[in-house]
């Protein structure tokens, strides 16, 4: 059930924040910054310096909240799955496929999206027990490809990142996609310290997304 019900978070959330930064302080004003302007899926990515602080600090205080839901990205290998895991990671997302990070995924019964470009790849990954494929990059192909992917495949759940904006992000949704990933629009501000810039930013997401959801 567990993995299940982080699943059902993660839908609901609809936008999953790719949270980076020059520190672990910078992720997690971030993420709180997000979460005030009511964007609940936060992905804290790996190239943050001491990511793994940031999240564990950031599943401490979000722990049993209902719609928050704490994730780590960029992970490229099994080892550091389950560190994000150990540290309260509730879901992985990887830029690649990594079989072995599905398989410790799958033992801790932690959602794992990795980074499928082909209908192979996403094959190879739904295989591994994979419930959501992340399309990346999203801006190399643009919201007509779902369609293309799930005529072969309708089970395929799919969440693009990289290439999602506000402009388009209903275009994904109506595609079908389960939900999108976003990063550089929505934390730009964050970069000088502006953290009520991020909150701001996330209150025009979450209130499109909120448009699209009706």
């Amino acid at each position: 059930m567990k993995k299940q019900e982080i699943l059902n978070k993660l839908e609901a959330a609809g936008v999953i924040a790719v949270v980076r930064g020059s520190s672990k302080d910078e992720a997690v004003k971030s993420s709180h910054a997000l979460v005030a302007g009511g964007i609940v899926g936060l992905e804290v990515t790996y190239t943050v310096p001491n990511a793994q602080e940031a999240i564990a600090e950031l599943a401490v205080q979000y722990k049993g909240d209902e719609k928050v839901v704490v994730g780590a990205g960029t992970v490229l290998d099994a080892v550091t799955a389950r560190l994000a895991i150990m540290a309260g990671a509730e879901f992985i997302v990887s830029p690649t496929f990594d079989l072995a990070s599905a398989e410790i995924c799958n033992l801790y019964q932690i959602p794992y999206l990795p980074g499928c470009m082909t209908i192979t790849e996403m094959k190879t990954a739904l295989k591994a027990g994979v419930d959501i494929i992340k399309l990346f990059p999203g801006s190399v192909y643009g919201p007509s490809i779902v369609s293309g992917f799930k005529a072969p495949m309708p089970q395929l759940n799919i969440m693009p990142t990289g290439g999602v904006s506000l402009e388009n992000m209903a275009d994904w949704f109506k595609a079908g996609v389960v939900a999108v990933g976003v990063g550089g629009n929505l934390l730009a501000p964050a970069a000088t310290g502006d953290f009520d810039g991020v909150t701001a930013i996330a209150k025009q997401y979450a209130e499109k997304f909120a448009e699209i959801s009706k």
